[in-house]
Protein backbone atom coordinates (compact mmCIF):
# COMPACT_ATOMS: atom_id res chain seq x y z
CA UNK A 1 0.00 0.00 0.00
CA UNK A 2 1.44 3.38 -0.99
CA UNK A 3 1.86 6.00 1.72
CA UNK A 4 2.65 9.71 1.72
CA UNK A 5 4.82 11.06 4.52
CA UNK A 6 5.63 14.68 5.38
CA UNK A 7 8.98 15.19 7.13
CA UNK A 8 9.25 18.55 8.94
CA UNK A 9 12.85 18.81 10.12
CA UNK A 10 15.20 21.81 9.98
CA UNK A 11 18.35 19.67 10.02
CA UNK A 12 18.62 18.88 6.33
CA UNK A 13 21.02 15.97 6.86
CA UNK A 14 18.50 14.26 9.14
CA UNK A 15 15.61 15.11 6.79
CA UNK A 16 17.35 13.53 3.80
CA UNK A 17 18.39 10.51 5.85
CA UNK A 18 14.76 10.00 6.86
CA UNK A 19 13.61 10.34 3.27
CA UNK A 20 16.16 7.75 2.14
CA UNK A 21 14.98 5.14 4.63
CA UNK A 22 11.26 5.89 4.32
CA UNK A 23 11.17 5.37 0.56
CA UNK A 24 10.93 1.63 1.14
CA UNK A 25 7.76 2.15 3.19
CA UNK A 26 5.95 4.77 1.14
CA UNK A 27 5.71 6.05 -2.38
CA UNK A 28 6.45 9.69 -1.63
CA UNK A 29 8.25 11.70 1.04
CA UNK A 30 7.73 15.48 1.13
CA UNK A 31 10.15 17.66 3.11
CA UNK A 32 9.73 20.98 4.90
CA UNK A 33 12.50 22.71 6.82
CA UNK A 34 10.62 25.04 9.19
CA UNK A 35 7.36 25.01 11.09
CA UNK A 36 5.41 27.43 8.92
CA UNK A 37 6.37 25.60 5.72
CA UNK A 38 5.49 22.27 7.32
CA UNK A 39 2.10 23.54 8.48
CA UNK A 40 1.36 24.90 5.01
CA UNK A 41 2.23 21.56 3.40
CA UNK A 42 0.10 19.65 5.91
CA UNK A 43 -2.87 21.94 5.32
CA UNK A 44 -2.64 21.89 1.53
CA UNK A 45 -2.16 18.17 0.94
CA UNK A 46 -3.21 14.85 2.43
CA UNK A 47 -0.56 12.75 4.13
CA UNK A 48 -0.65 9.38 5.86
CA UNK A 49 1.94 10.43 8.45
CA UNK A 50 3.75 13.58 9.56
CA UNK A 51 7.20 13.26 11.13
CA UNK A 52 7.56 16.50 13.07
CA UNK A 53 10.61 17.90 14.83
CA UNK A 54 9.82 19.58 18.13
CA UNK A 55 12.32 22.45 17.79
CA UNK A 56 11.78 24.27 14.49
CA UNK A 57 12.42 27.82 13.23
CA UNK A 58 9.48 30.19 12.61
CA UNK A 59 6.94 27.92 14.34
CA UNK A 60 7.83 25.15 16.77
CA UNK A 61 6.58 21.60 16.53
CA UNK A 62 4.16 21.88 19.45
CA UNK A 63 2.38 24.83 17.81
CA UNK A 64 2.26 22.99 14.48
CA UNK A 65 0.79 19.94 16.22
CA UNK A 66 -1.81 22.02 18.10
CA UNK A 67 -2.96 23.74 14.90
CA UNK A 68 -3.24 20.47 13.01
CA UNK A 69 -5.21 18.87 15.84
CA UNK A 70 -7.65 21.80 15.79
CA UNK A 71 -8.64 20.82 12.26
CA UNK A 72 -11.20 18.19 11.33
CA UNK A 73 -8.96 15.94 9.25
CA UNK A 74 -6.63 13.80 11.36
CA UNK A 75 -3.13 12.78 10.31
CA UNK A 76 -0.91 10.68 12.61
CA UNK A 77 2.10 12.58 13.95
CA UNK A 78 5.44 11.11 15.03
CA UNK A 79 7.30 13.78 16.96
CA UNK A 80 11.09 14.00 17.06
CA UNK A 81 12.67 15.71 20.04
CA UNK A 82 16.15 16.40 21.30
CA UNK A 83 14.68 17.15 24.72
CA UNK A 84 15.00 14.17 27.01
CA UNK A 85 12.86 15.30 29.94
CA UNK A 86 9.67 13.40 30.71
CA UNK A 87 7.67 16.64 30.83
CA UNK A 88 8.57 17.51 27.24
CA UNK A 89 7.67 14.06 25.97
CA UNK A 90 4.37 14.02 27.85
CA UNK A 91 3.55 17.50 26.51
CA UNK A 92 4.09 16.28 22.96
CA UNK A 93 1.70 13.38 23.50
CA UNK A 94 -0.84 15.58 25.26
CA UNK A 95 -1.06 18.09 22.39
CA UNK A 96 -1.86 15.24 20.01
CA UNK A 97 1.28 13.47 18.83
CA UNK A 98 0.74 9.75 18.26
CA UNK A 99 4.30 8.78 19.12
CA UNK A 100 7.65 10.38 19.93
CA UNK A 101 11.28 9.56 19.36
CA UNK A 102 14.18 11.15 21.20
CA UNK A 103 17.30 12.25 19.32
CA UNK A 104 19.75 10.75 18.71
CA UNK A 105 17.80 7.75 17.46
CA UNK A 106 18.57 4.71 15.35
CA UNK A 107 17.08 4.59 11.90
CA UNK A 108 15.83 1.04 12.47
CA UNK A 109 13.88 2.18 15.52
CA UNK A 110 12.33 5.05 13.58
CA UNK A 111 11.29 2.71 10.77
CA UNK A 112 9.80 0.33 13.36
CA UNK A 113 7.80 3.18 14.91
CA UNK A 114 6.51 4.25 11.48
CA UNK A 115 5.48 0.68 10.66
CA UNK A 116 3.68 0.41 14.01
CA UNK A 117 1.72 3.60 13.30
CA UNK A 118 0.73 2.31 9.86
CA UNK A 119 -0.40 -1.00 11.40
CA UNK A 120 -2.57 0.86 13.93
CA UNK A 121 -4.13 2.88 11.11
CA UNK A 122 -4.94 -0.29 9.18
CA UNK A 123 -6.49 -1.94 12.25
CA UNK A 124 -8.54 1.15 13.00
CA UNK A 125 -9.94 1.35 9.47
CA UNK A 126 -10.61 -2.37 9.04
CA UNK A 127 -14.19 -3.43 9.91
CA UNK A 128 -14.47 -5.82 12.81
CA UNK A 129 -15.24 -9.47 12.12
CA UNK A 130 -17.95 -9.66 14.73
CA UNK A 131 -20.51 -7.89 12.56
CA UNK A 132 -21.26 -5.56 15.46
CA UNK A 133 -19.76 -2.27 14.29
CA UNK A 134 -22.23 0.14 15.89
CA UNK A 135 -22.51 0.39 19.66
CA UNK A 136 -25.27 2.26 21.46
CA UNK A 137 -25.44 3.14 25.14
CA UNK A 138 -28.09 5.60 26.24
CA UNK A 139 -27.79 8.66 24.02
CA UNK A 140 -24.31 7.71 22.80
CA UNK A 141 -23.80 5.98 19.44
CA UNK A 142 -20.34 4.80 18.31
CA UNK A 143 -19.94 3.70 14.68
CA UNK A 144 -16.59 1.91 14.56
CA UNK A 145 -16.49 1.34 10.80
CA UNK A 146 -17.23 4.96 9.92
CA UNK A 147 -15.31 6.29 12.94
CA UNK A 148 -18.30 8.44 13.82
CA UNK A 149 -19.83 9.34 17.18
CA UNK A 150 -23.21 10.89 17.87
CA UNK A 151 -24.64 12.07 21.18
CA UNK A 152 -28.37 12.85 21.32
CA UNK A 153 -28.27 12.77 17.49
CA UNK A 154 -25.53 15.43 17.51
CA UNK A 155 -22.21 14.72 15.82
CA UNK A 156 -19.30 14.62 18.29
CA UNK A 157 -15.92 15.61 16.85
CA UNK A 158 -13.11 13.50 18.31
CA UNK A 159 -9.41 13.26 17.60
CA UNK A 160 -8.15 9.90 16.37
CA UNK A 161 -6.81 8.92 19.78
CA UNK A 162 -10.02 9.99 21.53
CA UNK A 163 -12.02 7.89 19.09
CA UNK A 164 -9.67 4.92 19.45
CA UNK A 165 -10.12 5.05 23.23
CA UNK A 166 -13.90 5.34 23.03
CA UNK A 167 -14.21 2.60 20.40
CA UNK A 168 -12.04 0.25 22.41
CA UNK A 169 -14.10 0.84 25.55
CA UNK A 170 -17.38 0.39 23.64
CA UNK A 171 -16.17 -2.89 22.15
CA UNK A 172 -15.20 -4.22 25.60
CA UNK A 173 -17.96 -3.06 27.99
CA UNK A 174 -17.43 -3.73 31.66
CA UNK A 175 -13.79 -4.71 31.26
CA UNK A 176 -11.41 -2.78 33.48
CA UNK A 177 -8.17 -1.48 31.97
CA UNK A 178 -5.18 -0.04 33.74
CA UNK A 179 -3.59 3.12 32.35
CA UNK A 180 -0.58 1.07 31.33
CA UNK A 181 -2.76 -1.36 29.36
CA UNK A 182 -4.49 1.52 27.58
CA UNK A 183 -1.13 3.07 26.69
CA UNK A 184 -0.02 -0.19 25.13
CA UNK A 185 -3.31 -0.80 23.30
CA UNK A 186 -3.95 2.71 21.97
CA UNK A 187 -0.53 4.37 21.79
CA UNK A 188 1.54 1.26 21.21
CA UNK A 189 5.15 0.43 21.94
CA UNK A 190 7.40 2.72 23.94
CA UNK A 191 5.11 4.70 26.23
CA UNK A 192 5.66 2.98 29.56
CA UNK A 193 5.50 5.48 32.40
CA UNK A 194 3.31 8.07 30.64
CA UNK A 195 -0.01 7.28 32.28
CA UNK A 196 -0.72 11.03 32.54
CA UNK A 197 -1.35 10.97 28.77
CA UNK A 198 -4.22 8.51 29.30
CA UNK A 199 -5.70 10.72 32.03
CA UNK A 200 -5.56 13.79 29.77
CA UNK A 201 -7.29 12.03 26.89
CA UNK A 202 -9.94 10.53 29.16
CA UNK A 203 -10.68 13.98 30.59
CA UNK A 204 -11.01 15.53 27.12
CA UNK A 205 -13.18 12.63 25.95
CA UNK A 206 -15.47 12.96 28.94
CA UNK A 207 -15.81 16.69 28.31
CA UNK A 208 -17.18 15.86 24.85
CA UNK A 209 -19.52 12.94 25.59
CA UNK A 210 -20.59 13.33 29.22
CA UNK A 211 -23.36 15.72 30.26
CA UNK A 212 -21.57 15.98 33.61
CA UNK A 213 -17.89 14.97 33.32
CA UNK A 214 -17.59 15.00 37.10
CA UNK A 215 -20.21 12.23 37.28
CA UNK A 216 -19.65 10.24 34.07
CA UNK A 217 -22.18 7.78 32.68
CA UNK A 218 -20.05 6.14 30.02
CA UNK A 219 -16.34 6.01 30.90
CA UNK A 220 -16.10 5.14 34.56
CA UNK A 221 -13.14 5.35 36.91
CA UNK A 222 -12.30 2.19 38.83
CA UNK A 223 -10.42 3.65 41.75
CA UNK A 224 -6.92 2.32 42.26
CA UNK A 225 -7.00 0.41 38.97
CA UNK A 226 -8.03 2.37 35.88
CA UNK A 227 -11.12 2.79 33.72
CA UNK A 228 -13.99 0.81 32.22
CA UNK A 229 -16.95 1.38 29.92
CA UNK A 230 -20.39 1.34 31.50
CA UNK A 231 -23.13 -1.25 30.91
CA UNK A 232 -22.93 -3.62 27.97
CA UNK A 233 -24.02 -1.73 24.83
CA UNK A 234 -26.60 -2.86 22.39
CA UNK A 235 -25.05 -3.60 19.01
CA UNK A 236 -26.31 -3.08 15.48
CA UNK A 237 -25.08 -4.72 12.30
Amino acid sequence: MSRRVLVVEDDRDIAYLLELHLRDLCSEVVQAFDGEAGLAEAQSQRFDLIILDLTLPRLDGLDVCRRLRAQKHYTPILMLTARSSEADRVLGLDVGADDYLTKPFGVLELVARVKAIFRRIERATTPTDSGADIFVVGDLRVDVTRRAVRLCDRVVELTAKEFDLLAHFAQHPGRVYTRGQLLDLIWGYGHDGYEHTVNSHINRLRAKIESNPAAPRYILTVWGIGYKFADAPASET
